[in-house]
Formats: C-alpha cells, sequence, structure tokens
C-alpha cells in the first residue's frame, strides 16, 4: 500500500508540496534552516551551576531541543513542542516591522518580527540574526 503506481507516498507528497507553492515554476528554496544557537545552550549551561540561572537554563535546554526555524523564499515557519507539532507560518508580506537585538558580544541574537496585525514574533537565539533579518525585511518590501 506505500507504493502507488509506481511511486512511494513520501514522493508523491513531496511532489504534491512542491507544485503548491505560489507558481509551480518557481521552487521554495530554504535561507535558513535551524535551531536556536549552540553558544545560548553552552553559556546557559555553564551558568546554570547556580541556583539564581537554572530557569533560564532549562529554558535555554528546552530551546535546543524543541524549536526550530526555517526561513523559505515564501515564508517564515518556526516548529516547536516535544514533536514538533506546534507550527507557526507566515508569509513576507504580512510583516510591518523588524528588530533585533545581539546577545553575548553580537554571536547570535533575538529578532522581534512585527506582523501586520500588530503581533509580535519573538525568534529567540538565531545565529546569523542579523542576516536573517536583512533577508526578511528584503522579502518583506519593508524599508529597515
Amino acid at each position: 500500500s506505500a507504493q502507488i503506481r509506481g511511486r512511494s507516498r513520501h514522493s508523491l507528497i513531496r511532489a504534491a508540496a512542491s507544485s503548491t507553492g505560489p507558481s509551480s515554476e518557481r521552487k521554495e528554496e530554504v535561507f535558513f534552516d535551524g535551531g536556536p544557537h549552540y553558544g545560548d545552550l553552552v553559556a546557559n549551561l555553564v551558568f546554570g551551576f547556580t541556583l539564581f540561572w537554572l530557569p533560564l537554563t532549562v529554558a535555554a535546554v528546552f530551546r535546543a531541543l524543541f524549536l526550530r526555524y526555517r526561513f523559505t523564499n515564501y515564508r517564515v515557519t518556526i516548529l516547536s513542542g516535544l514533536t514538533g507539532g506546534d507550527r507557526k507560518d507566515f508569509k513576507y508580506d504580512a510583516i510591518k516591522d523588524v528588530k533585533y537585538v545581539p546577545r553575548f558580544i553580537g554571536e547570535w541574537g533575538d529578532v522581534v518580527i512585527t506582523l501586520k496585525d500588530d503581533t509580535k514574533v519573538e525568534l529567540k537565539s538565531l545565529p546569523r540574526f542579523r542576516e536573517i533579518a536583512k533577508f526578511c525585511l528584503d522579502k518583506s518590501g519593508v524599508s529597515g
């Protein structure tokens, strides 16, 4: 049952997904696909030996294990949760503003994307955060 006329079900789903984009001719290309910067986890683990820093360490561990960001030429996707089942997508034309804040001497940073309905989406501990913020601004057509 996994084979349908010589093609696997997985390849059919992949083919259908690639043809359902804004234009069948243009393929969705990934600019960045990954989790938070590993340095965020390491720094928080080092400071986690103090009782004061422990809640921040737990948050960094959960971010490292259960959070993924994907920026493509069509949309931003945030996958979170224990099984990755919590998914948030939005297209670049929904973006009103993009701001970023460097962390740990600029090795990683937090990016805050404001949507046109004034929803703020906070992306924590992103590597290449300056490039990602610029990419989002360029794709949205908003002047930074």
